[in-house]
């Protein structure tokens, strides 16, 4: 995933035309699946590995965010290894993490193995198999991917899940098995896979990844939780320009956000298609009779911010709303580091607001083996008003983390914020966290 001088070139002129970009850029990630936690949105999301010609996942990531175009990194929070009955080393597809008196369950398809469950205190996990078997397995065939859980207001929960089959069972209490028989739908028109169900008022909506290939996404409409399921229409249309999509969909501070998939990413260095794809979002409207108004392709959408982002705390380094290039490491935890960090990259936050007053200085916590760099903040362009250069020294190892700060030009109201990075070569240094200053 490394940029050349040519791709960095191609991005450079054409993102900046976009209306909406995928919101993750250091890992290639699809299959969406948000869920609101108090006052964040947890993404949970699979992950194609850099290398992937065909599907190639091993693992689930986690991303949060409270204003919708700023995004921190969580890093794995379950893999294939999590399941020990399991003997391939390849098929971590689509999941959906849901909460139950105070438990994280989150449903994870292991192609050709079933639907297997995992537990957690904490929507970081860590995620353990509490059962140590498929929760599902149908055996006779491979159509057991694509889960998406419900708690009905009743109380009840539904797993629906197939491809190209639809399938439904009701989940006990437990969240971790189900009671009668499996029940197969009869496939709702345009339906390929990828379900996702969930109720709005009276009306219960499955949608899915619909027509292959190339696949939109598609929704169907019941008064039942159990169908019968009529299709309505497109959420998105199909569309030559993404092999695949999968819906999510959330409902966050007032309005209904669809998260999806795209190739935008690899667009940016091959016309060739691989199995590397990127999750996108807008906002989603519904009609008066609750049908849902038809979004064109991600990159004619918009993603308003929801709210500011407030600079004058400890914030992550791996907070961002661009980062093309780089990449992110464990440190611990769900913590991560900032890495791979090029001369020439940048990483971008959107709608920082410096108050009134401005911020008198900038710190960042970073570590370097080798000459180090700098770090040059501008506001509004990555070309924009430089407002500080922080430079970061040799620390002695790359787990050896320092403070560097600098002071800041005066600088007031709300800006995009542009962390440019300046040194010899490649791999300059790791980032932990920045803290701005009154």
């Amino acid at each position: 995933m490394k940029k050349t001088l040519i791709a960095s070139l191609v991005a450079m002129a054409v993102l900046p035309a976009m209306a909406d970009r995928p919101i993750v850029q250091t890992k290639y990630t699809a299959d969406p699946a948000p869920v609101v936690i108090n006052d964040t949105i947890f993404l949970y999301t699979t992950h194609d590995e850099d290398d992937a010609d065909g599907f190639h996942m091993k693992d689930w990531l986690l991303y949060t965010s409270t204003d919708m175009v700023n995004w921190t990194d969580c890093g794995v929070v379950a893999s294939l290894q999590d399941f020990k009955w399991r003997s391939r080393d390849n098929g971590a597809w689509a999941e959906q993490v849901i909460e139950r008196d105070g438990k994280y369950y989150m449903y994870c398809p292991l192609h050709g193995h079933g639907i297997g469950v995992l537990v957690a205190d904490s929507p970081y996990g860590p995620f353990k198999d509490p059962i140590g078997k498929p929760l599902v397995w149908q055996k006779e065939h491979w159509n057991d991917i694509d889960p998406t859980v419900y708690i009905d207001n009743d109380g009840q929960a539904y797993m629906y899940w197939g491809n190209p089959d639809l399938y439904y069972v009701k989940l006990n209490r437990d969240m971790v098995s189900y009671e009668g028989d499996i029940v197969k739908f009869p496939t709702p028109d345009k339906y390929q896979e990828g379900p996702w169900f969930y109720r709005r008022g009276d009306k219960y909506y499955l949608a899915f990844a619909s027509t292959c290939c190339p696949e939109g996404m598609g929704y169907a409409m019941s008064d039942s939780p159990t169908g019968p399921w009529t299709t309505m229409g497109y959420i998105m249309a199909p569309t030559k320009r993404s092999n695949g999509n999968h819906p999510g969909i959330v409902d966050y501070k007032g309005k209904t956000y669809v998260f999806g998939l795209n190739y935008e990413l690899l667009r940016l260095t091959t016309p060739d298609h691989h199995e590397r794809r990127s999750v996108g979002a807008a906002e989603m409207k519904y009609n008066d009779d609750g049908t849902i108004q038809e979004l064109p392709f991600w990159s004619e959408c918009t993603l308003e911010q929801i709210h500011p982002f407030d600079p004058f705390r400890r914030v992550e380094a791996e907070t961002m709303a661009w980062g093309w290039g780089l990449h992110t490491t464990p440190l611990n935890g769900h913590n991560q580091a900032l890495t791979d960090i090029d001369n020439g990259e940048h990483l971008q936050l959107r709608g920082v607001d410096f108050g009134k007053k401005g911020g008198k200085s900038i710190l960042f916590n970073a570590a370097s083996v080798k000459n180090g760099g700098r770090i040059v903040v501008r506001i509004d362009a990555p070309d924009g008003k430089v407002i500080a250069t922080v430079p970061v020294l040799s620390t002695g190892s790359l787990d050896r983390y320092e403070n560097f700060s600098a002071k800041m030009k005066k600088i007031t109201g709300i800006h995009d914020l542009y962390f440019c990075y300046e040194g010899d070569g490649d791999d300059l240094f790791r980032v932990d966290w920045w803290e701005m200053k009154h």
